[in-house]
Parts: C-alpha cells; structure tokens; sequence
C-alpha cells in the first residue's frame, strides 16, 4: 500500500491521540502541522517526528505537501478549515461532530466532488473492530429482528463558561459532542430516516446541558439515547432483538469487548479485541485504504450516514427552538 502524506489542522489533546496513531501506522507518512502559534506547532512537530510546522493553516493549505488532513480544531472552525483544505487539493479526514448543521456539510461534500477529493468523518467509532462484529451480529440476524437501541453518553463536567463545551460560538452543547454517538449507532443499524424524531434538552446559556432523543421508525422499532454534561452515566449501548440481544461494555464507542445473548438472557458468543495502538490507528487504516483504492465514499462511513446524522441533530434543536450565533 502506498503511504499517504498526512498533516494535522489543530494541536489540542485529540490532535495528540490521533498523531500518536498515525506515528504508529505504516501506510501513513508525518508530514505537516499546523497550529495558531509557531511555538505550538514546532513543539507538536518535534514529539511526533512531522517534518513541517506552520503557524498558518492558510499557509499550510497552500505549501504543504500532505495529501490527506486531519482537521481537528474546534467544532464552530471545521467548516472552514475543512474547506480551505479542499479548496487546495487536500482530502480531508473531519473530526466530528463535522460541521454545525447539514447545510455546511452539503457544501463540503459538493465541494469534495467538484474537486475529486476523499471527505470522510473521524467516527472512529465506525471502524473498530468491536463495533463491526456488533453490526455483522445485529444485521445477520443473530437476535432476530432488531426492535430497540438504547445508547447513553453522559459525564459530570464542571461548568466552565470559558471550556468549548459550553460556549455556543465554538457549537458547544451536549448534542453535538457527545449525542452524536448514540444517534450515529441508532442510524447506522435502524437507518438513515426515521419516522420520528422526539427530543428535549436542558437548555442553559444558549447551549444544551443535557438532551434525551427517541428516534421512532416505520417498522415499529426505536432507539433511546440521553447525552450531557450534568450526570455520570455507564454510557454502554444495548440493541435489542426477537431473539436476543447485543451488549457493548461500557464506554461503547470504544469498548473492548460485547457479548451476544439469547431472548433468556443467556450468553451466546462473546468478541474482544484491544487497540494495537489507541484505537485511532482503525480510521486511518480506513481512509488511507480508500484514498489508496480511488473510492470517493467510505463502506464503513459512508457520506450519506453522516449526512443523515446531521439532519437528525438538525431536527433536534429545532424542536429545541436552539440556534448557534453562525446560524
């Protein structure tokens, strides 16, 4: 496989996570950084060996040599990052939530085609090995049909008007950092369009503190998730079918483990796999797989799920009467 050039928008704690994985990965080459300050950017260059450090994402949109960038700024900056990158014949790997609202993201996809460029969500999620053995089981019909999701994603965190989490003109709220899982679960084995959405949200400050979201479809079946800030919960994730029933151990989004049951509660079948790195290395095996095999669109995910992730959050916080001050 050849190795893809990679840069990094962005040197925050998830930019950390991610350049680890990517030292770690064969079919990735370090390539460029960049960050608002010089001293930020030389500093994250030199821990992980990129060969390039800018303290302008303009500049590094312009002269770097990377072919795929990880934009991992904050929420309210991936729109334009992202398109500045596109813009200069760079494929983008986005961190999520990708963008503030669906309309942003129409955009970049457009913009992505117009350009002939790979754009893909970072939901690591999505490419773990874990969570694909769930996805086979649930969709095989291992528990038969499958009728309910019940997903949570919710830790105590101190107020802090100052933290992105809290402050709307960064998209901060519970929504779009943490309920994005338990939807991107839901829609990704129940479907892309459910019939109904019904939601509410603790609203404070112009952002959500906390928010329950019940996705009902055609066939009867649903999912529940409640995501914030205010309560400590398990945050696992259980789908349940006829004949059974699939449960991810806690932390599901990157849980090690889940174990299949029959409709008594008895336990069938059993998965683990640990991280050979941190479980970042599961993405970037992904895009750079794709990027190598000139696909536009990736089988694990797929443009059209992230899509219809962003119309769901969309929905919610119209029903919530709640807009950011970009909107």
């Amino acid at each position: 496989m050849k190795k893809i050039r990679w840069g990094i928008i962005g040197t925050g704690r998830i930019a950390h996570k991610f350049a680890e994985a990517l030292k770690g990965c064969e079919e990735a080459e370090l390539c460029a950084v960049a960050s608002r300050t010089m001293e930020k950017a030389e500093k994250f260059a030199a821990e992980f060996g990129f060969r390039k450090s800018f303290c302008s994402y303009e500049e590094f949109a312009e002269r770097s040599e990377a072919e795929a960038v990880y934009i991992a700024t904050p929420m309210a900056s991936h729109f334009n990052d992202a398109m500045l990158c596109l813009t200069h014949g760079k494929n983008v790997l986005c961190e999520k939530t990708v963008t503030l609202n669906s309309a942003q993201l129409e955009i970049l996809l457009k913009t992505a085609d117009e350009n002939g460029l790979f754009f893909m969500e970072a939901m690591w999620m999505k490419c773990r090995p874990v969570y694909l053995k769930a996805k086979e089981w649930a969709l095989s019909g291992r528990i038969g049909d499958i009728r309910f999701i019940k997903a949570d994603f919710s830790n105590t965190v101190p107020y802090d008007g100052n933290d992105r989490l809290f402050r709307p003109d960064c998209g901060g709220g519970a929504l779009l950092d943490l309920a994005v899982y338990p939807v991107t679960l839901a829609a990704d084995i129940l479907g892309n369009e459910p019939a109904e959405i019904i939601s509410s949200a603790h609203i404070s400050d112009c952002i959500d503190l906390s928010n329950t979201i019940i996705m009902r479809y055609p066939d009867g079946s649903y999912a529940a998730a409640d995501s914030g800030f205010e309560l400590t919960l398990r945050n696992n994730a259980v789908i349940s079918g006829t004949k059974g029933m699939i449960v991810f151990g806690d932390g599901f989004f990157y849980a090690d483990d889940i174990t299949l049951y029959d409709e008594n509660r008895r336990p069938v079948e059993s998965f683990s796999c640990k991280d050979k790195i941190n479980g970042y290395e599961y993405e970037i095996g992904e895009f750079c797989r794709c990027l190598n095999s000139g696909l536009t669109d990736s089988p694990l995910v797929p443009r059209s799920g992230t899509a219809a992730v962003m119309r769901i959050l969309d929905e919610c916080r119209r029903q919530w009467g709640l807009k950011f001050p970009q909107e």
